[in-house]
């Protein structure tokens, strides 16, 4: 018997709601990289592709996470803080989720975790690394930097 820490699960609310989680649900794809069959082949937004980020909308952590290694410059703004209004930080990026970045100092070492809701912008050196989202029509070649 299940212990639920909330209580019991409730039903689906209407008719079709459990079709319609599954159809929401996106293919899974073994750790070979195999497709299961009756899967869909076609990359549809949120689908995974083996060796590729997920295909979805151009969030800043995927941005973030297509140019990982590459020194970043962040200017994040902490309000009502009277030691410091605004910083700048300077660093390796390490990692980035979807509230956070992880840079490090490479003469240092020291790492950081900054939070995402104090980010104004992010500066780079060097072109990105950046893919658009597929729209219908589009081959899938990436975005060239300028």
């Amino acid at each position: 018997m299940m212990n639920y820490p909330y209580g019991k699960p409730t039903p689906y609310p209407y008719p079709g709601a459990m079709q319609a989680q599954a159809a929401a649900t996106p293919p899974l794809y073994p750790a070979s990289g195999s497709v299961i069959p009756g899967a869909p082949t076609a990359a549809a937004p949120g689908s995974l592709v083996p060796g590729q980020l997920p295909l979805e909308q151009s969030y800043i952590e995927n941005i973030l996470r297509l140019n990982l290694g590459k020194v970043a410059t962040l200017y994040m703004t902490y309000e009502n803080n009277r030691e410091w209004n605004a910083k700048i930080f300077k660093g390796k990026l390490e990692a980035a989720g979807r509230d956070h970045i992880i840079i490090s100092d490479p003469q240092t070492g020291m790492r950081f975790l900054l939070l995402m809701v104090n980010l104004d912008y992010i500066t780079f050196d060097e072109p990105l690394n950046y893919y658009y989202p597929l729209q219908p029509g589009q081959s899938q070649a990436p975005a060239q930097p300028r």
